[in-house]
């Protein structure tokens, strides 16, 4: 797949999104997290594209990464696709990951890592015209 380009003026129709909360966004558009935790594995690969959540991650967690990259929260986008990653592999999550996952390796029992490379950050935020409906979603059509 392409890398769709940071001035595109319409977004991608069938292009699959996921969301996540900021900070977790900004730190994977920055390069520094390569891993996603998640519950679930996907069968999914490829260039997706990212939605920032409209709620921000609150956890102790999201807010000790915020500061130690020296993010300030407030000013991220939320409810809107900043931009795209690969989606190169999953796989079950180990304890080594929890640097690159961004969070304690205590968090990481029983869970997945999606494992992201070549994060693409959009020049603007795009809107969307449907929000998400479960982790992964089309933003400007209908599901069907």
């Amino acid at each position: 797949m392409s890398v769709p380009p940071t001035d595109k003026p319409h977004p991608d129709p069938d292009q699959i999104t996921v969301g996540i909360r900021q900070p977790w966004v900004e730190l994977i558009l920055q390069g520094i997290k390569t891993i996603e935790v998640r519950t679930v594995n996907t069968r999914k690969r490829g260039r997706i594209y990212l939605y920032a959540s409209k709620k921000l991650a609150e956890t102790p967690p999201a807010l000790a990464a915020a500061k130690r990259h020296d993010l300030d929260v407030t000013p991220l986008p939320r409810g809107v696709v900043v931009g795209s990653v690969e989606l190169h592999n999953t796989r079950p999550i180990r304890k080594r990951d929890a640097t690159a996952a961004c969070v304690p390796g205590a968090m990481l029992d029983g869970q997945y890592a999606w494992e992201l490379r070549d994060p693409v950050r959009f020049a603007e935020p795009l809107e969307v015209l449907f929000l998400p409906y479960g982790v992964w979603f089309y933003p400007w059509r209908r599901r069907g």
